[in-house]
């Protein structure tokens, strides 16, 4: 497995994280101490839209990624 797969993957799956946590509105998601700054600065609702975009964006520059990998090799 190429590292460009290692790191499509953490991507995608940093992604999924994200986009899941602001639809299912996980509380240890936004409780934690990295996310603590957009919820104090936005509001709960506001982080879990800008976490939902953010999740959206990474999920999509994985697979952009991917599918450009393929059709270079």
């Amino acid at each position: 497995m190429g590292m460009h797969y290692l790191i499509q993957a953490i991507f995608v799956i940093g992604g999924l994280i994200a986009l899941l946590s602001a639809i299912f509105n996980w509380n240890w998601f936004f409780t934690a101490q990295n996310s603590q700054f957009v919820v104090k600065n936005t509001g709960r609702r506001k982080a879990r839209l800008i976490y939902a975009i953010i999740g959206i964006a990474m999920i999509c520059t994985g697979v952009f990624f991917f599918m450009y990998i393929q059709n270079i090799q």
